[in-house]
């Protein structure tokens, strides 16, 4: 061993047990990393940063990006509405949730598909009693598996293509990971939608912010307007279309006065009303699409919710000192004066608000959302004396359903499918239209993005270069040789894809991939066989995290709202990771053979 192969090892050494001992963020420890490989000589100073500006940094954080563009919008939600009322038990929900997390994740970036189904399930789970904990776990382990199948589902595919790519000088493309993947994934749901019962049961949700807010169901104010979908439809249908979570409150009539009582199931509206509608914000934003109602509030100030990039909505409590205390939002001439716009009010004590929200004394305690121009909603928010909640999402006045992203992101897929552009381009070039047509901003865009992990990457990558650059990696893959070679090429096969298994709950999916996949190709090569089934190996052992929550970012996601201990992901993840072991060895061995041509 060389001083400078001595040296990576080491360097290599630390950081992994930094990430095991978990104490400092994995982006720091990455960073820390490159800057000591500089200065112990092994990273050249002239190439410290290459890897900002390396094409699997650029894929992730675009595909991040248009996974949030496509929760935003609705689209997912809207195809699955047909079908939700029907899962009425955990038997029948678990497979389809599965299911359809596992299909999105191969389009999209397997923990932007698990976001995007969470709020589904979560719902679901409220409406018919069913644990949160029976169905975000097996989600969780269907976006892993759903991800392997095509180049972006996953951070470890994306990074294996450009592995491929330095060693042979093709890079894995979008669909070749697919046939493994397929299988794998047709293998993992049918466990998934059985297995879902070793997962213990009662167990709670951990208390979350909007919890802990506790705020009361909001009352907005919206208008049907002409050649709406709603106009025409009785308050009972229009209450169906937010599945029953949203009540009409009122309807007013001339002079914002009510009309008589709470309206009656059977009332039919007509264009031109206005509705004051009660429920859950993210609730009012689905009832307020589906239907194709106009919020008053954006209607009075002449602003839409797609008219600027700039616009953010904030939840606010209402102060003793603020003027808007015994004040109404129209004496008060909101947009005009302090630049925000008032959508909805909820008041405690006092569920039902009936009267028009601009003709509403305020009152001290009162939660409002107000939208305007982020820069300067803060200055605004001071002004007006009204102290904002703890950040949380509010997707009232700032949802922009369509089908937009779905149709950006299936047609980068084809262009990248058909090799007229490579993915980081194509993916990059979808989020630009996505811009272009307003579908997102560019700051929701810069917010969707993980930096840590981008930066965990971009910092890895030069370190991971040293340890070849030192021949590090051909020391490492002589000595896993030597436990190898009297072995059958599938046992050497197995030994490398449950190597990466093992070590990616403690260094990372990304890191392992990094650092085992020239490890691989070398021992292939020594052995006399293809790198290319040791490379798909690593790929999918560092895909399939299924043991703890902190190997995978989908694990870490469903922890919290599945209310899951340290333990539980074993229990079910430990006979699927089985399963994938003892599948996906003959699988890979049989699409990319062992022995080159």
């Amino acid at each position: 061993m060389t001083l400078d192969q001595g040296l990576a090892f080491g360097l290599l050494g630390v950081t992994i047990g930094l990430f095991v001992w978990g104490r400092f963020a994995y982006d720091l420890v990455a960073l820390a990393a490159l800057m000591a490989g500089v200065l112990i000589g092994i990273v050249p100073a002239a190439h410290a940063f290459d890897g900002f500006s390396d094409d699997v940094v650029v894929i992730v954080g675009a595909a991040l990006v248009i996974s949030e563009a496509i929760g935003r919008s609705g689209a997912v939600e809207t195809i699955m509405r047909p079908v939700t009322p029907r899962l009425r038990t955990a038997a029948v929900q678990v497979p389809v949730m599965v299911g359809a997390t596992m299909v999105l994740s191969m389009a999209t970036k397997n923990v932007g598909a698990l976001a995007i189904m969470m709020p589904v399930a979560l719902q679901l789970a409220r409406r018919t009693g069913t644990s949160p904990a029976a169905l975000l776990m097996p989600m969780s382990f269907a976006a892993m598996t759903g991800g392997i199948v095509t180049l972006v589902g996953t951070a470890p595919n994306i990074i294996m293509s450009r592995v491929r790519g330095e060693l042979t000088g093709q890079p894995f493309g979008m669909f070749d990971y697919a046939p493994v993947g397929l299988a794998i994934s047709a293998l993992a749901l049918l466990f998934l939608s059985l297995g879902w019962r070793l997962l213990p049961g009662g167990r709670k949700a951990a208390a979350s912010l909007h919890a802990a807010i506790n705020i009361a169901q909001y009352t907005v104010e919206a208008r049907v307007p002409d050649g709406s979908a709603s106009a025409g439809l009785s308050v009972a249908a229009l209450e169906e279309l937010a599945d029953g979570e949203v009540r009409v409150s009122a309807v007013l009539g001339e002079g914002d006065r009510r009309e008589g009582p709470a309206p009656a199931p059977d009332r039919v509206l007509a264009a031109g009303e206005v509705l004051l509608l009660r429920g859950e914000p993210e609730d009012l934003e689905r009832l307020v699409s589906r239907a194709e109602l106009v919020l008053t509030g954006d209607e009075r100030a002449g602003v839409s919710a797609e008219g600027t990039d700039e616009m953010a909505v904030v939840e606010g409590v209402v102060t003793a000192d603020s003027p808007l205390v015994g004040r109404t939002p129209s004496q008060l001439t909101l947009r005009s004066r302090h630049g925000v716009t008032l959508l909805a009010i909820s008041r405690r004590g006092q569920q039902h608000i009936v009267e028009a929200l601009a003709k509403l004394r305020l009152r001290v305690g009162d939660v409002v959302l107000l939208r305007g121009l982020a820069p300067t909603m803060p200055d605004n928010l001071g002004e007006l004396r009204v102290l904002p909640l703890a950040e949380r999402k509010v997707a009232l006045g700032a949802g922009r359903r369509s089908w937009i992203p779905l149709g950006v992101l299936a047609a980068a897929m084809v262009l990248v499918a058909a090799g007229v552009l490579p993915v980081a381009v194509a993916f990059v070039g979808a989020v630009v239209v996505l811009f272009i047509l307003r579908v997102m901003s560019t700051r929701e865009a810069y917010a969707a993005v993980d930096w840590p992990v981008l930066v965990l990457l971009a910092a890895l990558i030069p370190v991971s270069e040293a340890v070849q650059r030192t021949g590090g990696t051909d020391l490492l893959a002589g000595w896993l040789l030597a436990a190898v070679q009297n072995l059958p090429p599938a046992v050497a096969l197995a030994v490398t894809l449950v190597l990466a298994m093992a070590v990616t709950p403690f260094l990372n999916n990304a890191a392992t991939v990094l650092v085992m996949g020239p490890i691989a190709a070398t021992l292939a090569r020594k052995l006399g066989l293809s790198p290319d089934p040791f490379l798909m190996a690593v790929a999918l052992g560092a895909a399939c995290d299924f043991l703890t929550p902190i190997g995978h970012q989908c694990n870490t996601l469903v922890m919290g709202p599945g209310g899951y201990r340290f333990g539980d992901y074993a229990r079910l993840g430990l006979p699927l990771s089985v399963l994938v072991v003892l599948a996906g060895v003959p699988l890979i061995a049989l699409v990319w053979p062992l022995v080159p041509h």
